[in-house]
């Protein structure tokens, strides 16, 4: 396999828009009574091939948020999107999540659910068929579906791996 170097180095120059994924609500049991914290996953992304993921967690829900997003910032990743779709099927597993991502053709549109939906929407992919397997928790979800998508390869690198034109990848 060859080593793939996919992170993004800066954010300066790249308008990125978050997507609030799910924010879960923890309750500590102290002495004075109970406390409330909050903790949320947020999924950023340029609509353009790149995007990214962050947990934030704070006693407010947009303190939060704003957290989970500074996160998501850090670990921006560059997907391979080849006419609104991917360019190859991919599937990845994180903790008890499997997800199995597949190209579609023009015009089929997001086919995912919940935290696959808001990566894929945010990377730019407009059609896309989407399976989900094992887990349903969003935190291994959104990781297990940022996985899949950081082991695709663009045409462009299977014809530079195979050491062909990239005619011949799409023509046998």
């Amino acid at each position: 396999m060859a080593s793939k170097n996919n992170k993004v180095k800066s954010t300066g120059d790249i308008e990125l828009h978050d997507r609030l994924v799910a924010i879960n609500r923890v309750t500590k049991v102290t002495k004075g009574g109970r406390t409330f914290t909050f903790a949320a996953i947020v999924v950023v992304g340029n609509e353009n091939g790149i995007v990214g993921w962050g947990l934030g967690k704070a006693n407010e829900v947009q303190a939060a948020i704003a957290k989970g997003v500074e996160a998501a910032k850090k670990n921006l990743i560059k997907v391979p999107v080849h006419n609104g779709t991917i360019p190859h099927e991919q599937e990845a597993k994180f903790g008890g999540s499997l997800v199995v991502i597949k190209p579609a053709s023009h015009g089929t549109g997001v086919k995912a659910g919940g935290a696959m939906r808001a990566v894929l929407e945010s990377v730019g992919i407009t059609d896309v068929l989407c399976k989900s397997k094992g887990s349903s928790n969003p935190h291994n979800l959104v990781k297990a579906t940022i996985a899949a998508l950081g082991e695709l390869r663009s045409p462009a690198q299977v014809a530079q791996n195979r050491g062909i034109s990239i005619d011949k990848v799409f023509n046998g």
